[in-house]
This record gives structure tokens, C-alpha cells and sequence, in this order.
């Protein structure tokens, strides 16, 4: 007879009972990121959206975008605050869609994490729902995996994909952009999601290994706050604001500058016939952004590869636009400037190209 302890699935790190519990904890603020045009509830194998109203569209443009937030989830993890996480990951995918002039309609979300701990999935539930609701966008599911033996029992990751739509002869992108266009940029709430990899090392590896081996509870002057408050700032939300400016002032192209930075996302949206030049000596990036470049001896061109260096949108406008776009996204709340220019091929560069200039105030 087998005297072994018998396994059970709770025995090997999985709990079915505090997933159910996570479930109920996140329905109240999943309820929050509704649109009218979702039906039924969470719980469901599949999220239902009504596409009835794709009806009113003469030719409705799907787009699509999944992504995640990198390895910002570790400061959120060690500072055990999970309530704004969810911003940085709607953040990433809905304003993907809005370059395009899409408007967001649903996402879902994923959660994977070494155990189950209801109060933090609602948590990270709870950030991810009203970001939603800040953008217009339904929360229409997701799911939560336990991992036991893969992450850790505090770890977690999170990703999602987005849906949302345009008409056809609404969409913004490259085939628009024309020379003279003017270069509206749009500041940034911080690091938002991208360049942490950099970001942790500079500030918390040691000296040895070229960190300033900081903790993430240092008050630093700079910021008038912790170091770990600074590094949660959850990332700036464009959506309303950039479909308002594209339905009322005259934008050609916008682009979301995450990962690869300003200039590599904004020559995205430019064409082989244009060149564009940004002019740094327009704006004063944030303090963290000076500060990872001089404890770190991260030279500028890295600095401009790795982060959005205080600029999280940008909008490629009419010159007679400019004014006016400038003027709607402060009423949005969005601080925006001219930050440089669209010229014809060569001028500024080969064809396709961005150039950054001069120095930062």
C-alpha cells in the first residue's frame, strides 16, 4: 500500500477556489468598463460585443493591437501597489489603435501569475477597468492563469489585445502626411512602459555593474517624491483627446512613441517622400528622464532610443492646423507644442527619415 501523501491540484499550487474569489472581487469594477454595446457579464467562455452598430459605418476599417507593459510590473510587484498597472497596459494597446484614428471599442486582458491572490488580481482588475472607462473603451474579459513553479508566488505578468474601428476614409497614416505639415508633440506622463530594462539597472544595480544601487523608498529631490512612486506613474491616456483632434482639426498621421522611441515610432508614419526634423531645444523632458543619463553615463542617443524623453504622442497637423490642434488638447488636458516640421524628401534627410536636433531645454 502507497503511504505518499496523496497530490491534489490546491497541493500542487493551483487553487480554483481563489480564482472564483478573484472573479467576484473584479466584477465590480469590470461593470465600470462597459459600453452599450456588450453583452452578458463576465464569467462566460467568450466576451460578446454587439458589432450592430458597425452598421452606421459606410466601410468599417477593424484594427487591432496586443502588447503588454514590460518589466515595469517589477516596481509594481516590490512597492506590492498593483492599482495602476492596468493604466499602463491600456495605455499601450488602446493608443495604438487611435494613431490610426481608430476608436477602441473592447479589449481583454491576461493575467499570469504564480499564485492566486484575489485582493491583488482585483487590484490589477481594478486599474486595468478604469482606464477603460477613462478611454471609452469595454473591458469584455480576460483571463487569470496560476503558474505555481514557473513565476513566483509574488510574480505576475500582464498583457491584452484591443479591438476598435474607423471608417475607411477617415484613417490617418503615411499616404497624408504632406510637406509643410507641422509636428505637434504631446507630453508625456513619464517613462510610461518602455525602457525599464535600462531604467532598473541605471537606478538599482550596483556600483560594480555601473547602477546607482538605489532603493526604490529614496526620497529624491528631483522628483519631490520616492523613487518607487516615480517609477509607477502610470502612463498618460491619449485616446479621447486624439479622436477629438482627429475629428475636428485637420491631422494627417499621429504616432505613439513607446518602445524604440520619438524618432524610430514617429518614421513610422512618414513617407518615402517627406523628411521630418524634431527640435529637442522645444521642450524640458522630466527630471527622471536627465537623471538615468547622468547616473548612468547613458549617452543621448540612447536616452532617445530606449525612452519617450517627456513626449507620449505625436500628431502630424495642416500648418493651418497647428494652432488649433494646440488649443483643443489643452482643453483635453494634454499639454502640446510645435516641435518641429515636415519638409520635402532630402531636406531634412533621405526620404522616410526623422532627425532630432539640438539640445533639450
Amino acid at each position: 500500500m502507497n503511504d505518499a501523501p496523496r497530490i491534489s491540484y490546491a497541493s500542487a499550487g493551483v487553487s480554483i477556489e481563489e480564482g472564483d474569489r478573484a472573479v467576484e472581487l473584479m466584477k465590480e469594477w469590470v461593470e465600470k468598463a462597459r459600453r452599450p454595446e456588450v453583452v452578458g457579464g463576465i464569467g462566460g467562455f467568450a466576451g460578446l460585443f454587439d458589432a450592430s452598430a458597425l452598421k452606421a459605418y459606410d466601410r468599417p476599417l477593424l484594427a487591432t493591437s496586443a502588447d503588454g507593459v514590460g518589466t515595469k510590473v517589477q516596481i509594481a510587484q516590490r512597492m506590492d501597489k498593483h492599482d495602476t498597472i492596468g493604466f499602463d497596459l491600456v495605455g499601450m494597446l488602446v493608443d495604438d489603435l487611435v494613431v490610426c484614428g481608430a476608436e477602441p471599442l473592447f479589449m481583454t486582458d491576461y493575467i499570469a501569475t504564480g499564485k492566486v491572490v484575489p485582493e491583488r488580481i482585483a487590484d490589477i482588475v481594478k486599474g486595468i477597468a478604469q482606464a477603460c472607462a477613462e478611454s471609452g473603451t469595454a473591458l469584455l474579459g480576460g483571463e487569470t492563469a496560476e503558474h505555481p513553479g514557473l513565476l513566483g508566488v509574488d510574480e505576475y505578468d500582464i498583457a491584452g489585445s484591443t479591438t476598435g474601428v474607423v471608417e475607411a476614409d477617415a484613417l490617418l497614416g503615411p499616404e497624408l502626411v504632406r510637406p509643410g505639415d507641422v509636428v505637434i508633440a504631446m507630453a508625456s506622463s513619464g517613462l510610461h512602459s518602455n525602457g525599464y530594462s535600462l531604467v532598473r539597472h541605471v537606478f538599482f544595480a550596483p556600483a560594480d555593474q555601473g547602477g546607482a544601487g538605489w532603493s526604490l523608498d529614496r526620497h529624491v529631490p528631483e522628483f519631490g517624491r520616492t523613487l518607487g512612486e516615480e517609477l509607477l506613474t502610470p502612463t498618460r491616456l491619449y485616446t479621447l483627446p486624439c479622436l477629438a483632434l482627429a475629428k475636428d482639426v485637420e491631422v494627417h498621421a499621429m504616432s505613439h512613441i513607446t518602445g524604440g522611441g520619438l524618432a524610430a515610432n514617429l518614421a513610422r508614419v512618414v513617407p518615402s517622400t517627406v523628411s521630418v526634423r524634431v527640435d529637442r531645444s522645444t521642450w524640458s523632458p522630466q527630471p527622471v528622464f536627465g537623471l538615468v543619463g547622468s547616473l548612468g553615463g547613458v549617452a543621448q542617443e540612447d536616452l532617445d532610443l530606449a525612452l519617450n524623453m517627456g513626449v507620449g504622442m505625436v500628431a502630424l497637423v495642416a500648418p493651418d492646423a497647428a494652432d488649433a490642434a494646440i488649443r483643443l488638447l489643452a482643453e483635453h488636458g494634454v499639454h502640446a507644442w510645435i516641435a518641429g516640421h515636415v519638409a520635402d524628401a532630402g531636406v531634412h534627410g533621405d526620404g522616410g527619415t526623422v532627425t532630432l536636433t539640438g539640445a533639450h531645454r
